[in-house]
């Protein structure tokens, strides 16, 4: 399975997503809030995550009075798991750079 690209908005996005669970599910307007970002940023995010394979989507069954029902977005098991391995080979590579916390000097 194939990685995108790691920009600065879609690792928030897949921090959102991480953190997303059954009991409290993301949804569009919900990860826009949580990662700070636009509509305009999230929705083609989470298209590309789900071209990828790493996230599933579910129509909400029952929608309430005055809303159309909401999309809720979560990572597939191997979504999951490919998210925290890009998450951390990031994270190693940042800590090797010079002039990043606990990178060389």
């Amino acid at each position: 399975m194939a990685t995108p690209r790691l920009t600065k908005p879609t690792i928030a996005v897949l921090e959102v997503l991480l953190s997303a669970s059954d009991d409290a599910p993301a949804w569009g307007l919900s990860i826009c809030r949580d990662a700070d970002l636009g509509s305009g940023t999230v929705y083609p995010i989470l298209d590309r995550l789900k071209t990828y394979g790493w996230v599933t989507t579910r129509v909400e069954a029952e929608p309430h009075p005055g809303r159309p029902p909401r999309t809720y977005y979560a990572l597939s098991g191997t979504g999951r798991a490919q998210a925290h391995a890009a998450l951390e080979a990031r994270r190693a590579r940042r800590l090797r750079l010079p002039g990043f916390a606990g990178g060389a000097v």
